[in-house]
């Protein structure tokens, strides 16, 4: 028989972390080539994406800190960070290694190489997500208990996360030329291809962008009438 010819770094890797990793992988490879102006010019188009993450960001630590980290990491009753329950697109890749220091990718790609046996997400750390910048669906993921929790008693709250969840589409929902869809095309130009690329994978999304696309089309003058 024949030795096999797999990796032994992938020998301890599921699906889930597989895809992962490639992504991963192909991403950080990519943007390590392109020259320095074409990285400026990503960076510049992650502007307005990164400003209004810290808004969320601050909303959250404003109002969510501590009942998040008594449900999820104390008592463990919430599905936040479940166990390869994460929806990670293509685009979250390209914005954290945009954003990141060369050991926290490579600490990333390490953990991926590794089994995951427990119930919580792969890349749940000691100190928390290992993400630098987090993919928008887990930044934006409130448990029931915790909505509850904080809107009840605190109404203008809620007004607030409505509104930063429809700041959110303008990055992510493809009813128009979206930032998420934008980098999956630059990486889809370049040759690559991943599972993550949901923008141009996703029965769903392709779906809103064929729908925008009919809406959006030129009307045809009408013939005038003697």
């Amino acid at each position: 028989m024949g030795l096999s010819t797999t990796p032994s770094k992938f020998l301890h890797m599921d699906e889930y972390q597989k895809e992962q990793y490639d992504a991963l992988l192909m991403a950080k490879e990519h943007l390590a080539n392109i020259s320095a102006p074409e990285r400026q010019k990503l960076n510049n188009a992650l502007t307005d994406y990164l400003l209004f993450r810290d808004k969320v960001n601050t909303f959250l630590a404003d109002h969510f800190s501590q009942i998040c980290t008594q449900k999820c990491y104390q008592s463990k009753l919430s599905a936040c960070c479940s166990r390869e329950g994460i929806i990670t697109f293509f685009a979250d890749v390209v914005t954290n290694i945009l954003v990141s220091e060369k050991n926290e990718i490579e600490a990333l790609l390490k953990v991926l190489q590794q089994p995951n046996n427990g119930f919580k997400c792969i890349y749940l750390g000691e100190q928390g997500c290992m993400w630098r910048v987090k993919p928008i669906v887990c930044e934006m993921f409130l448990c029931d208990q915790a909505i509850k929790a904080v809107f009840d008693e605190k109404p203008q709250a809620r007004e607030e996360w409505k509104s930063l969840e429809q700041e959110r589409k303008l990055f992510t929902w493809p009813d128009k030329p979206v930032l998420f869809d934008k980098l999956e095309s630059i990486f889809i130009d370049a040759g690559y291809n991943s599972p993550l690329m949901y923008m141009h994978n996703s029965p769903g999304l392709l779906r809103v962008k064929k729908i925008a696309q009919k809406t959006n089309l030129p009307q045809r003058p009408r013939s005038s009438q003697r």
